[in-house]
């Protein structure tokens, strides 16, 4: 393949990526929104300082996703780390809850699990830009 070929399929490359970005974070907005996540996190642009996040009742795992965890109830959790007398610990914060598990209604909870994996994706490019900076850093290209 010649240099020109490769740098083109690198180009459009980064193009889809960036497209499916702005799709993903379009959507996440969207269901931000329909989850009503903004009653208790009204800023929506701050939910990327959270570490994590995860969702309590229903299955994440590609095996058994969307399966309902019987007698659970569904909350979606922000996680961070907070500084508590020189030691670091986990604070989970309830972004939202939707009660049992076995309860919720199958479209309710493919809108949950995609608002958890649209938010993971966008972390993803936030933790990248963030390396990137550091590495910038070190070089001392800052």
């Amino acid at each position: 393949m010649s240099s020109l070929k490769k740098l083109k399929a690198l180009a459009d490359q980064l193009t889809t990526h960036e497209v499916t970005r702005k799709q993903n974070l379009k959507r996440l907005r969207e269901l931000f929104e329909q989850l009503d996540i903004g009653k208790k996190h009204s800023d929506f642009e701050s939910i990327f300082e959270y570490k994590a996040m995860n969702v309590s009742g229903i299955s994440l795992e590609s095996q058994s996703l969307l399966a309902p965890k019987e007698k659970r109830y569904v909350q979606i959790i922000a996680i961070s780390y907070e500084d508590d007398r020189g030691i670091k610990r986990a604070v989970n914060k309830n972004l939202a809850y939707f009660g049992r598990a076995e309860n919720l209604d199958i479209k309710l909870r493919k809108k949950i699990v995609e608002f958890i994996f649209c938010w993971r994706y966008e972390k993803s490019f936030h933790n990248v830009e963030y390396y990137g900076d550091m590495i910038k850093q070190l070089r001392g290209n800052v």
